[in-house]
């Protein structure tokens, strides 16, 4: 039996890269407004807070008398700079531990949400620093022209609080549980309701299928996670009291909020969250799996197939069905395919829109032509 040739790892990993960083791109630049209000939302205190918004509305009318349009698009250099490698690794690793889970005997829900809790604990580790610059530029209520720069502002943090955890990297375990838990109710839910739920033929109702699944995956993983979420935010976000940290650990953060807020306050920013996650999760996994089926049907670069010859390493020999009957003075001309020569080894299909089981009259025609392309079994080392 022939091994069938397999798209190199580089190749197959450039491809998972590239349309998981477009995907993240793509989300950022259209739901990063509602980003910018979930946090304010998650950063006051109380009612009586003097900068407290009364409603979504009030939050969005706010902002744009004080701070003008561009308000909406605080601290978006942070998340643009990380989302490309964010969402790059957060595709890339749950494939990986996807394929990596396939050796051990577990069901396939329970692989697709242990692949999404680790690609989630990866995610956390490559986006904590650019989220501590993020929160902090978007914490801030001046006019977007009077605001220090993303650069800037990360340099005052590294040189007030160092790199550490109570630096550039506070809120490590907050963000690891908000990415751990997010993207294992995300992907596990929706590639097992994806699998359940029957394929259309119709691309207009397959895109509809999968878009709604996508929505309610991020709607409900916002909903489990949005604890997490409020923790990291109040964690490396301005603290109540200049000079007194408040907040430092995720769940002790989580007991605070809860002993003087209420159990309502870990739900803040849950409507302008699912707003932009529920939308915005459906969008990134469709821009992934578009831009990645894309790459693989119109960059040869990053579909070639690497067939390993007998005297050349990187040899290929396509040979349709019309040829290879021809050849074998067989006079069947109505299938049309395409076959592999692996350079000097086997003959293999790669596709073929008939069926055939080794029989009839285009058994001669392989055993004619493989005779006299192929050399003898005992050449064949």
């Amino acid at each position: 039996m022939s091994a069938k040739p397999e798209v190199g790892f580089v190749k197959e990993a450039s491809r998972q890269i590239l349309a998981g960083g477009s995907a993240g791109l793509v989300e950022i630049c259209l739901m990063h407004p509602l980003d910018v209000v979930k946090t304010r939302f998650q950063i006051q205190r109380c009612a009586t807070d003097p900068n407290s918004y009364k409603s979504l509305g009030d939050s969005f009318r706010t902002i744009f008398r004080i701070e003008g349009l561009f308000g909406f698009y605080k601290g978006i250099l942070p998340p643009i700079l990380a989302e490309t490698p964010k969402r790059a690794v957060k595709f890339f690793t749950f494939e990986q531990y996807k394929k990596l889970l396939g050796y051990v005997s577990l069901s396939p829900a329970l692989t697709f949400a242990i692949a999404g809790l680790g690609s989630g604990l990866t995610e956390a580790i490559v986006v904590n620093p650019f989220e501590v610059v993020k929160v902090g530029l978007q914490a801030n209520r001046n006019k977007f022209t009077e605001q220090p720069s993303t650069m800037s502002y990360a340099r005052h943090i590294i040189k007030k609080e160092g790199l550490g955890l109570q630096g550039l990297n506070k809120g490590f375990t907050a963000t690891l549980g908000r990415h751990g838990v997010f993207n294992m109710v995300y992907f596990g839910f929706y590639y097992n309701v994806k699998n359940i739920v029957p394929v259309n033929k119709d691309p207009t109702l397959e895109f509809l299928r999968k878009f709604g699944i996508g929505l309610l995956s991020g709607t409900i993983a916002s909903v489990i996670n949005i604890p997490f979420d409020v923790a990291k935010s109040r964690i490396q976000g301005p603290q109540p009291v200049p000079g007194e940290i408040k907040y430092r650990t995720c769940f002790k953060t989580m007991a605070t909020v809860y002993q003087e807020e209420g159990i309502l306050a870990l739900y803040k920013g849950l409507l302008p969250k699912i707003m932009r996650l529920g939308p915005g999760g459906a969008v990134m996994l469709l821009v992934y799996e578009y831009t990645y089926s894309w790459l693989q049907e119109n960059c040869p670069i990053f579909n070639k197939r690497v067939i390993k010859s007998r005297k050349k390493k990187k040899t290929k020999m396509r040979l349709s069905y019309n040829c290879i009957l021809s050849f074998a003075g067989n006079a069947i001309a109505a299938c049309e395919g395409e076959y592999c020569l692996h350079g000097g080894h086997e003959i293999e299909p790669l596709t073929s829109p008939c069926e055939w089981d080794g029989k009839g009259p285009l058994k001669s025609a392989f055993a004619s032509l493989k005779t006299t392309l192929l050399p003898p079994k005992k050449q064949r080392k």
